[in-house]
């Protein structure tokens, strides 16, 4: 065999190798999603039923106002002044994984301000997106996104697909007691970013990568929900009955907005 041959052939092994790196680790995306069910160190990323959905959003919520996360020295609390002033909350837990190659998937609800000051009915909602990149690993990831304006909730009523940081503009949200008296004026000023995002991981996804990330309406799911065919831009103008089992993440929020700055 020529010297030409052997560096071939070694080629060719060296990217067959990466190939079935990159597809075994795509796979992983499907394996956490089921993991994550069975696991109580993890939200699962696959929509469950309206009270599977809205509990879940629940304990993704409180994660960003436990005082505990101070007291250990991850402050990524949300400032009570920014649940109060939001015009709607967009919550749910994504799945990414992938070798240069990635895959991200998930699912969770939103829900808006309706003008008497109440919820409103949580409509569904699905994530994904693929990427390319100096990337490897795989982690779970919970958002809560804060809709700060009429304008930022009309979007998420829209239906079809909604592409973060490009049809509506994302900004990390401001966190802790630090954030609290700064983000008090911008909001009465209006100089303030339509979404925050709020976010915690668990697993490792090390690298760097470029990806576009897109959010759409789950027709079927709010159907499922609540019986029959219905628009999320309804759900969300208030034109449904908020439901009983909401009830657990609509005392969350509450809790969010009635504790002491801290």
């Amino acid at each position: 065999m020529s010297m030409f041959d052997k560096i071939k052939e070694k080629a060719t092994q060296a990217a067959s190798s990466a190939t079935q790196i990159g597809q075994q680790a795509t796979r992983s995306i499907g394996d956490m999603a089921s993991n994550a069910s069975s696991s109580g160190n993890f939200n699962n990323p696959i929509l469950g039923t309206l009270p599977e959905e809205c509990a879940k959003a629940a304990r993704i919520l409180e994660q960003f106002i436990n005082k505990e996360e101070i007291e250990n020295g991850f402050d990524t609390i949300i400032p009570v002044s920014v649940i109060k002033e939001a015009k709607g909350l967009a919550i749910f837990t994504v799945v990414k994984a992938g070798f240069l190659w990635s895959g991200r998937a998930g699912s969770g609800i939103v829900v808006a301000r309706l003008p008497d000051g109440k919820w409103s009915a949580p409509t569904a909602i699905a994530t994904g997106g693929v990427g390319f990149g100096a990337q490897i690993g795989a982690d779970i990831t919970d958002f809560v996104l804060i809709l700060n304006s009429d304008e930022a909730v009309r979007a998420f009523s829209q239906g079809g697909n909604l592409t973060l940081g490009g049809n509506l503009s994302v900004s990390a949200g401001p966190i802790g007691a630090g954030g609290e008296a700064s983000i008090t004026g911008d909001i009465r000023d209006k100089k303030v970013a339509p979404v925050f995002s709020y976010t915690k991981s668990k697993g490792l996804f090390a690298g760097m990568s470029i990806e576009g990330t897109g959010l759409i309406e789950l027709q079927k799911a709010n159907a499922k929900f609540y019986g029959r065919p219905i628009r999320a831009n309804a759900i969300l103008k208030g034109e449904i009955e908020p439901p009983a089992e909401a009830k657990v993440l609509y005392d969350m929020i509450q809790r969010a907005e009635s504790r002491d700055p801290y």
